[in-house]
């Protein structure tokens, strides 16, 4: 899945040209917490298996951050916090859209801000930034770019560069595949994920 979606992102990127402004150190949309499935939850918890074995401290700082953030996101935590799996109900799903929307990721270096596990980021970490398409909330498709992305860009060229609009529907069969496999449902969030690694 990953090879699929970084060959996509690299194509529009490669179309976006400079204006696609994502560059180490900016970390805007690394602030908020927002869903990821049990797929990336299970990529992330082998990154920092590795870079435990490859940068201890490193890895003990990211261990401590998620402590730092979990203390913070426990108290209006919407699903089970036993789990650490998101609820699927419609007033906790309201509940989650003002939930937690200034928590740095618990795999940002603040000081750098950069990924400490980037090879082993989501897929939502992975697309966000060039244009895709998105059901909105009134259920039309909109065609989203990150806000500090294509400033300057008309209609048209936002459309060229238009990540591959496969991508979603790639990614659910992905997940899909990966729950039945391991028998696991519904998302959960980056330090619900890395708890206990």
């Amino acid at each position: 899945m990953t090879q699929i979606v970084d060959a996509a992102l690299a194509d529009s990127a490669r179309r976006s040209g400079a204006h696609l402004v994502c560059r180490p150190g900016c970390a805007q949309c690394c602030i908020g917490v927002f869903p990821i499935a049990h797929q990336d939850a299970a990529r992330l918890r082998e990154g920092l298996g590795l870079l435990t074995d490859s940068d201890p401290e490193r890895a003990t700082r990211i261990r401590a951050r998620v402590l730092e953030g979990l203390a913070r996101l426990d108290p209006w935590f919407p699903g089970n916090l036993e789990t650490g799996i998101l609820a699927e109900d419609y007033e906790e799903t309201i509940l989650f859209e003002e939930y937690a929307n200034d928590e740095p990721c618990p795999v940002l270096d603040l000081e750098t801000g950069t990924c400490d596990l980037y090879e082993h980021r989501p897929i939502l970490c992975r697309t966000f930034g060039p244009p895709m398409r998105a059901e909105g909330d009134n259920g039309e498709v909109n065609l989203g770019t990150c806000e500090l992305c294509f400033i300057y860009a008309s209609t048209e060229e936002i459309e060229a560069c238009e990540l591959d609009p496969a991508i979603p529907e790639i990614e659910a069969a992905s997940n899909e595949a990966f729950d039945a496999a391991h028998g696991t449902r519904g998302e959960t969030l980056i330090a619900y994920a890395l708890r206990g690694a």
